[in-house]
């Protein structure tokens, strides 16, 4: 949550707080149907009752949120020095919710603040992360990546193995689901360490020199915080691939496919194009058979028909020479047309030739590229076979007007198009 935000729900002492619905009678009042969205008091308004504590703290975070605006951060960290007496406030529930307003403001004063120190970022850090439970996790996680910054590995892992083996009480399940994201980042930077063991210059031909046994210590410490992480549902990117390229690196290529398959394929998993895009790259490096790689990315296809791998999603289907795969590698280009970004890419124009001169070997040519371009006919010669983008094409990239001119009576035939060299011409003469 952006830290102006975290200003603006700043709570107030709950004894002051009211029903925001109102009563039946205030509402029949205003005449108006009052809104069941809720509502938020500001945090720099004055309520009734309220003591000289929370009026001091409440001035205290107005100067704070006036100097943050205002990218003042000498004047909001002495502030600041001042507000964190809220959470010593015996109030039910106030210190608590304050705590992390606490640590969002903390945090962004010390990001900005030109004469800021580690040592100032550890205080506060550690301050935070014994003052309570709720948000000690996270705290902690935060904390190592700050130390992250100023190239101190070492230390973030010290921190997010102390945070991991923290409890407190019974275990809930969200403090179960923060220790494996915690226990995944020590993983990550357990992978950290064994890339900057592993080097081009390294030998490891030797299994038992010190350098190959401290490797595989990072490598075995890393893949089981890594493949842990990997059972919980989620985006995971990063992690997984991490975890690939140390078992690639292995040559456990076995457990590489069934990671990347099941990264991809779990129907637990949110849709995401990036998995079936590892996996493909993967089986590309390890050349695996076509019709595989074609299965892959049709799954891709039908998530992100514009993506950049569509490219090599039909030469794969136009070497196949099946003339289904023609045909599908025909629709997959068209797509790929029907998106801005790639309306002038030679490339893919290219393609389109190609794909359109294998169908034309076939008696029905002229139904099948009917059929692809029934649903386009009303937009598609605006989009690209237009006078403006002859002109364009002529100026930029004239192989390009080549290759489209080509290819515009097949794709609308017997419509009145303006976009050739010979129409660039006449409209330069006139």
């Amino acid at each position: 949550m952006p830290i102006m935000d975290h200003l603006e729900i700043e709570p107030e002492p709950p004894e002051y707080l009211e029903d925001d619905s109102g009563s039946d009678e205030d509402n029949c009042s205003t005449g108006k149907k009052k809104s069941a969205l809720p509502l938020v008091h500001p945090e720099c308004e004055k309520i009734p009752k309220e003591f000289g504590f929370h009026q001091s703290t409440r001035v205290c975070l107005q100067h704070i949120r006036e100097a943050l605006l205002h990218h003042r951060w000498q004047e909001a960290a002495e502030y600041m020095a001042c507000y964190p007496q809220m959470l010593e406030n015996t109030t039910n529930g106030t210190a608590r919710q304050v705590k992390e307003l606490v640590w969002r403001i903390s945090a962004e004063i010390l990001h900005h603040h030109p004469n800021a120190k580690m040592e100032d970022y550890n205080n506060i850090y550690e301050r935070l992360k014994h003052s309570g439970f709720r948000h000690y996790m996270m705290i902690s996680l935060e904390h190592a990546f700050h130390i992250l910054l100023h190239g101190g590995i070492k230390d973030a892992k010290y921190q997010l193995s102390a945070a991991e083996s923290w409890r407190y009480g019974n275990e809930s399940a969200a403090q179960y689901q923060k220790t494996k994201l915690v226990q995944a980042y020590r993983g990550l930077l357990d992978y950290i360490i064994w890339c900057d063991i592993k080097s081009p210059h390294t030998n490891f031909d030797d299994p038992d020199s010190t350098l190959s046994k401290n490797m595989h210590n990072s490598f075995r410490s890393a893949s089981v915080s890594l493949k842990e992480i990997l059972k919980s549902p989620g985006v995971w990117d990063t992690f997984i691939l991490s975890y690939t390229e140390m078992l690639e690196f292995y040559g456990d290529h076995k457990e590489v496919l069934k990671v990347l398959s099941d990264y991809a394929y779990d129907d637990t998993f949110p849709p995401n194009p990036n998995a079936h895009v590892y996996l493909y790259q993967y089986m590309k490096r390890q050349e695996a058979p076509e019709k595989k790689m074609m299965k892959v990315l049709k799954h891709l296809h039908a998530l992100v028909p514009s993506h950049e791998l569509m490219l090599e999603y039909s030469a794969l289907l136009l070497q196949s020479g099946e003339k289904s795969d023609i045909q599908k590698a025909l629709a997959v280009v068209l797509e790929m047309l029907d998106f801005a970004c790639w309306r002038t890419n030679l490339d893919v124009w290219k393609r389109l030739r190609d794909i359109i001169k294998k169908i034309e070997l076939s008696e029905n040519w002229k139904d099948v590229v009917s059929e692809q371009m029934a649903v386009r006919k009303g937009w598609w010669p605006q989009l690209h076979f237009t006078s403006p983008h002859a002109s364009r094409d002529c100026e930029e990239n004239p192989e390009l007007l080549e290759v489209k001119s080509s290819l515009m009576e097949i794709l609308c035939p017997g419509v009145n198009l303006h976009y050739s060299a010979r129409q660039v011409n006449r409209t330069m003469e006139t």
